[in-house]
């Protein structure tokens, strides 16, 4: 026997919206000529996928080892240039 492709399980979501909300969500399914659940369906599933792939993108992978050593550069004291030892002096008032 083939094995038919399993149908994906649907799970239920209730969201409350305001009355304004829920006529804007009525108007944008309308004017795609499907239902409101559809487009919920279609446009917030499709900008969730796209807001998880862009974290997901942003996120640096650092090993132990690299993770270790970025800790350790954040920690070590600031070694100001010249540059921005008279900035600051001139920032003071102190020129």
């Amino acid at each position: 026997m083939a094995k038919h492709p399993e149908t994906p399980k649907v799970s239920p979501l209730m969201v409350r919206l305001d009355s304004e909300s829920k006529q804007a969500l009525a108007e944008a399914a309308e004017l795609r000529r499907i239902s409101i659940s559809d487009y919920v369906r279609t446009v917030t599933v499709a900008q969730a996928k796209r807001e998880v792939a862009s974290a997901r993108e942003q996120t640096i992978l650092m090993t132990p080892e690299e993770q270790l050593a970025f800790w350790e550069a954040l920690q070590a004291p600031v070694k100001l240039t010249a540059a921005q030892k008279r900035l600051g002096s001139l920032m003071r008032g102190q020129a």
